[in-house]
């Protein structure tokens, strides 16, 4: 059963999705216009695609707030596509893999002037090191969970069941009730620390690509991000659809 974050998200998702369809429709038509060299043309269309974007993660993080946690295990995306999150999306290197797998097999980033490849790597050992910062504090996320004011809080936990009907009072469970929600917060709030330093290293890559890019190179190169996501979407649901019919 889906959490109400879960299932507006979940709603949104296959909303947003359905639109990023819409605007690849869009650049093909454009890519077939007479006028498809216009620079004008194709920055007008960057912007959809941008604003797209933007658009996903103010929903995102509007919903994170409420349920971090149905964002470090989303529903709405196949097990495919799970086992290639890194903290709750796309991990911001692989920006830079595809970014050279379009100039080497395809013509569309083919035309990188050696400046533009020059920042272009500038930009990936920047990110590079935002992408360490983001998993070292995820690592400290993840030890806290045994540090000694926890290990302590589940030992009170622990005495306070064990003497359930015998000496401790409906009182003194409560209380231990109230410090475990208070340090689960203080838990949820990290992850959500975390989920947004990742998010914050993904559209600085995306706006740093964009910025190295001419408008013509920028469409490409998200249009080709859509349709690289899409292709492991509809993979991720056949592979599913798979092992439900081998199931039954």
């Amino acid at each position: 059963m889906k959490t109400q974050v879960e299932e507006s998200f979940s709603d949104f998702y296959d909303k947003w999705t359905s639109r990023a369809e819409d605007l690849l429709q869009l650049v093909l038509a454009v890519s077939r216009d007479d006028h498809s060299h216009d620079p004008a043309v194709y920055e007008a269309v960057a912007n959809k695609l941008t604003a797209h974007h933007k658009e996903y993660y103010t929903f995102k993080w509007a919903a994170a707030h409420e349920d971090i946690l149905a964002f470090f295990t989303p529903v709405w995306l196949t097990p495919l596509e799970n086992a290639f999150l890194w903290f709750t999306g796309w991990k911001p290197s692989a920006a830079f893999r595809l970014v050279e797998s379009l100039r080497v097999s395809a013509s569309c980033l083919s035309g990188l002037t050696e400046e533009q490849l020059k920042k272009i790597e500038s930009l990936r050992m920047k990110i590079k090191a935002d992408e360490d910062r983001v998993e070292r504090e995820m690592e400290r996320q993840q030890v806290s969970m045994a540090d000694r004011k926890m290990v302590e809080l589940a030992m009170l936990e622990r005495r306070a069941r064990r003497s359930e009907g015998g000496s401790a009072s409906s009182s003194d469970l409560a209380r231990v009730d109230g410090l475990v929600e208070v340090a689960l917060k203080g838990l949820l709030i990290g992850l959500e620390k975390v989920m947004k330093m990742a998010d914050c290293v993904r559209l600085k890559t995306l706006k740093g690509l964009m910025d190295i890019f001419s408008p013509m190179q920028g469409v490409n190169f998200l249009s080709s991000k859509a349709m690289l996501e899409l292709q492991i979407k509809k993979c991720g649901q056949k592979h599913k659809k798979n092992v439900l019919v081998k199931t039954f």
